[in-house]
């Protein structure tokens, strides 16, 4: 909802170096209490390593989201995003992780949701730009979760990691600002605009970034994988709300079957079918965001 309302005065780009240099400059007085008081404080180089990793990574996905979201609803954008809570499990079948037919079975139905969300019964049968870029965005940031998980797994400070995965993507996005938002998109940041903005921008670097984004990933270290990503699917009713009642987005009836599917196909997916081991849900199922 934020990125929406912001993207009113700047364009994508613009509002992504703004909010990361927010939610990275918030981090920093939070890393320097908390590593003058841990006497054994985690490896920094290793932590900021994995999150220029992470910062490329979130650069690409959460600026596809951005441009998409010029076009695109705040629901429709909340829902296929969400897709990731799927594409993460079909992508462990790469790493001979064990894939179950729950998921397969909610993948063909996040399939027909998605027909519903983006094409509908009665218009254009072809995905619009914002739709593709959508997708592509929930691919990266499969990506995203899979590099945290390991991160996590290598014992890194996930507060330096967040921050630094920050200051990476505003640094990313700046090259793209004049091309994209000034030659593209006719949207040249002014100073005006982004004072206009900064309310949208402060929720979303300070909030999004400098809380949700870290916590997830201090999260992903001890919540079961199953909870934390059934927990953070709910983003896609939040967004989907928050852009019906704050926004004054109207959805079609199409659109909200397609959501309907898509949420059932997504909670399906995290449901624990049976009595399961441990290990064999961390085997279908990884951390999620």
């Amino acid at each position: 909802m934020a990125q929406a309302a912001g993207m009113e005065y700047i364009g994508p780009f613009t509002f992504s170096v703004v909010r990361y240099i927010l939610g990275g400059s918030a981090l920093i007085p939070v890393i320097i209490f908390f590593r003058k008081r841990s006497k054994n404080p985690p490896d920094m180089r290793l932590s900021i390593k994995y999150g220029i990793l992470c910062g490329m990574i979130l650069c690409a996905a959460s600026n596809f989201q951005q441009m998409a979201m010029l076009k695109a609803s705040t629901g429709k954008a909340g829902f296929i995003t969400a897709l990731y809570i799927i594409i993460v499990p079909i992508l462990g079948v790469f790493f001979k992780r064990k894939t179950s037919p729950v998921i397969w079975l909610s993948v063909a139905l996040a399939v027909v949701g998605l027909y519903f969300l983006c094409i509908g019964r009665g218009g254009s049968y072809t995905f619009e730009i914002s739709d593709v870029q959508l997708l592509i965005c929930s691919f990266i940031f499969s990506l995203h979760i899979l590099v945290i998980d390991k991160a996590n797994n290598a014992g890194v400070d996930g507060i330096v990691m967040s921050s630094t995965q920050f200051f990476v993507a505003a640094i990313i996005s700046v090259f793209f600002v004049y091309p994209m938002d000034g030659l593209y998109y006719d949207m040249m940041p002014d100073m005006n605009l982004i004072i206009n903005a900064m309310p949208a921008l402060c929720y979303s670097g300070f909030m999004a970034c400098g809380v949700a984004y870290t916590l997830q990933i201090i999260g992903q270290n001890d919540v079961n994988p199953t909870v934390a990503s059934l927990i953070l699917s709910l983003e896609s009713v939040v967004s989907a709300l928050s852009g019906f009642v704050i926004l004054k987005q109207n959805m079609k009836v199409d659109e909200i079957v397609g959501c309907c599917i898509m949420f059932a196909a997504i909670i399906l997916a995290e449901m624990p079918i049976g009595n399961k081991s441990e290990k064999e849900e961390k085997n279908v199922t990884f951390r999620s965001e």
